[in-house]
This record gives C-alpha cells, sequence and structure tokens, in this order.
C-alpha cells in the first residue's frame, strides 16, 4: 500500500525524533505529509540526497510559541516605536529605492522588545504571503466543524483527502510525490486527478507555495463553513451541487469571509490586510473575486504577534500553523541569507510582476515596469536566544529585488544580534 510505512522506516522515524530530525519531519506520524518522510528517510540514510540546513533541523517539540501569557501590548495593536532602533533600520534604506516598507519587532529581551516600522502602513500586492490567511481560515474553519477538540480537527487533515478537479488549475510550482515503502520520489505540476490529504495540501501550499494547492485549501475551508459537522462526510457530488446551484455572488462574499474574517477578529483591518482573489483561474472560474487583495508590513506584524502570543483561533492552531510556516524545504529571497543557515526560519515568500514589453521587449520575470511585488515575512530563531520577526515588501519596478532582499536579510540578523 502506498501509505504503509515498514517496521524499519517506523523505527527510524521514533530514533531520529530524539535526535536530529527537522519539524515536521518527526511529525510525519501525526501529519501524514509524505514529504517530511522522505526527508527522514534522507537524514537516517536509507536514501542519498542533500540534507537539509542545520537550521531546519529543529523537532516538532521544540518548536514553541515565543509569547504565551506575555502581554507585551494592548491586543490588537503594535508597540511603540523604539528610536534608536528604529534610525538603525533606516539606515538600511537610505542606498535603496524608496518602495521599500519593513516591519521589525525584536523578541530577544523578555523585558526590552524593540521595535521598527517603516512605510509600515503603504499598501502592497501581498502575492504569495496572501497563503497565510488562507492557512488562518482552514485553521478557523477546522473549529466549526469540531468546536471542542483540537485532536479530531488535525485528525481530520491528516485522514481526509481531496481531488484537485479544476480549482489547481494552474501553476508552474512543482509538488513532490513520494512513497514510503518504495522510496519512489519525483515532482511535477498538479494535475485535476491528483488526491491529497488536507495536511499534504496545506503543505504544498506553505513550503513550495503551490498556487494549486492554496485554491485547494481555501475551497475546503469555505466547505467547511458552510456545512460544519457535516463537512467531514461531503461527497464529490455534494459538493458540486453546492457549487453549481448557489449563486456566484453568495459563493464570492462565503470565500472572502472564510479567509478575511478570522484576520477581522485579530484587529487587522481591511487596509492592512485582505485577500479577495483566489491564487488560480480555475478556482477564479467558479468563485469570482471580491475586493482585491492588499497588505501592509503592520498589517501583518499584527498577525505574527498574534501568532506568537496563541490568539490565531486558539493556542494549540497557533502552533499548529507556526510549525506548517517552519522551513525545511528549500529557502529563498530573504531566508536564503547566509547569516540565517544555523536559524530556524518561519517563513513565506511572495511575489507578483506585470511588464509592459512594448515600454521594455526585455521585460522580464520578477522584473515587472508595471508592478513588481515582492515580500517576505518570517519569524526567525537562533540557538542563542536571539528571536525576532520581519516583514519586508517592496515594489521596484525594472528590476528583480532578491538579491537586495538577500542582504537585507543578512543586514538585519546582523544588527539584531550585535545590539541585542
Amino acid at each position: 500500500m502506498y501509505n504503509r510505512i515498514t517496521p524499519l522506516t517506523l523505527i527510524l522515524l521514533i530514533f531520529f525524533s530524539g535526535t536530529i530530525a527537522a519539524y515536521p519531519i518527526d511529525g510525519f506520524l501525526n501529519s501524514g505529509i509524505r514529504r517530511l518522510a522522505r526527508l527522514q528517510d534522507i537524514i537516517s540514510g536509507l536514501i542519498t540526497d542533500k540534507e537539509p540546513l542545520e537550521g531546519a533541523r529543529k523537532s516538532i517539540n521544540d518548536i514553541k510559541l515565543n509569547l504565551l501569557n506575555k502581554d507585551i501590548i494592548d491586543e490588537n495593536a503594535l508597540p511603540e516605536i523604539t528610536d534608536k532602533f528604529q534610525k538603525e533600520v533606516d539606515r538600511f534604506f537610505y542606498s535603496l529605492d524608496k518602495n521599500y516598507s519593513v516591519t521589525i519587532l525584536d523578541l530577544t529581551d523578555a523585558d526590552n522588545f524593540r521595535f521598527a516600522s517603516r512605510r509600515g502602513d503603504v499598501g502592497y500586492q501581498p502575492g504569495s504571503v496572501g497563503k497565510i490567511a488562507v492557512l488562518a481560515g482552514l485553521f478557523k474553519a477546522l473549529e466549526y466543524v469540531y468546536p471542542d477538540d483540537f485532536q479530531k480537527r488535525t485528525e481530520l487533515l491528516k485522514n481526509k483527502s481531496v481531488r484537485a478537479g479544476r480549482w489547481a488549475m494552474t501553476d508552474e510550482h512543482t509538488v513532490p510525490f513520494y512513497n514510503p515503502e518504495t522510496k519512489k520520489f519525483f515532482k511535477r505540476t498538479v494535475i485535476e486527478s491528483d488526491v491529497f490529504s488536507l495536511y499534504e495540501w496545506a503543505d504544498h501550499m506553505m513550503s513550495v507555495s503551490n498556487n494549486g494547492a492554496a485554491s485547494v485549501v481555501w475551497r475546503e475551508a469555505l466547505l467547511m463553513c458552510v456545512f460544519e459537522k457535516d463537512y467531514p462526510n461531503l461527497t464529490e457530488d455534494e459538493i458540486a451541487a453546492y457549487f453549481k446551484n448557489t449563486p456566484k455572488s453568495e459563493l464570492s462574499e462565503s470565500a472572502n469571509q472564510t479567509v478575511n474574517a478570522p484576520l477581522r477578529e485579530l484587529g487587522i483591518s481591511e487596509e492592512d490586510w485582505k485577500l479577495g482573489l483566489f491564487f488560480t483561474r480555475g478556482a477564479s472560474g467558479i468563485i469570482p473575486g471580491k475586493g482585491g487583495s492588499i497588505g501592509t508590513t503592520d498589517g501583518l506584524m499584527k498577525f505574527l504577534l498574534a501568532l506568537e502570543q496563541g490568539r490565531v483561533v486558539d493556542e494549540a492552531s497557533s502552533l499548529e500553523m507556526k510549525r506548517l510556516m517552519y522551513m525545511t524545504d528549500r529557502r529563498i529571497r530573504y531566508a536564503a541569507s547566509a547569516e540565517l543557515k544555523a536559524a530556524a526560519v518561519y517563513f513565506k515568500s511572495g511575489s507578483l510582476y506585470k511588464c509592459d514589453r512594448v515600454k521594455d521587449p526585455g521585460c522580464g520575470k520578477y522584473m515587472g515596469n508595471v508592478f513588481n511585488y515582492m515580500n517576505s515575512v518570517i519569524i526567525v530563531e537562533h540557538e542563542d536566544g536571539t528571536k525576532y520577526m520581519v516583514v519586508l515588501m517592496s515594489n521596484v519596478l525594472g528590476k528583480n529585488s532578491n538579491l537586495d532582499h538577500n542582504a537585507l536579510g543578512g543586514k538585519i540578523d546582523k544588527l539584531i544580534r550585535s545590539t541585542s
């Protein structure tokens, strides 16, 4: 059977969960995410491939929420600017295009948090960073299905498998396929007939930023909100009938509420962060968008703060969302900074660009001359106790800002570690 675990694999999973395993690798038995079984097999030597970075080897039991029972500010607000820290951060941007925004919260000293925000209220198209809102919508929707039992929520994520359908069409990001029994592994783009568990769809959405996976997760969260306790036993025919017979305006409103209501509960306004459109044409052809998408660095920082305080749905949901943000896959952009190799990073990146090739025939990928958004959301945790959160957004026309984001990641890390 495709999902069956051999005794040897089970022994190795248990053994390495207490030693060098990386979350969510040693959470495979809990989540059923097969990509993680493969990473465990790499670490254990059962298969040969590149091992995760040092900072990607935390155990599931080592991942904690940093601000539980820590009432550092009024709920739903951000701290006051730390003047000296703000001036030091501003220096990094003097030589860069003005179209950068950043918000930073240094959590290292529990009695002396430092906060800086540069153009924190400026709105950007969040791109794939918006998938964090889909993740929050999923965990809020799970509460409607099982209001008083978090274990049943995670069991549903693990055991409920759903088909992609045209919702997932199309996306160029490949997803991994791994058979823990045969060790067969390959990657390809998602097709309509693909079936994964809800946990695996969520992992595809976060670890490799697959747009099709994001649309599928959003679809399932919507269905949970609509059908609640009846969701686990829904059939494909019942689902198809719901989408066929429900007016598109009603579908659009329900979908919008699914991913945005959890943000409003945290005091994040529509001007700070909202998600208005599915991530694939297949999905938006079924449910039209509503109101567009926008994000500010301050708005997204409010979310990270609420996450660390255990306020996104509840404490258990916040922790599980943080685990799903833990990067054991390839790090890119800001998270690829050399200074962060040994650090644990909880990360999501996003980009969106548009080219006018009449104006510039050479306009290329991530170099849009109409708009060119690149965004990063990250929590960084070093073994020496340094902990901080950063939201960085930019819209620099005609230039791939990847290297600048990468360099800023290193500069911000050095600043925080040298002055903490």
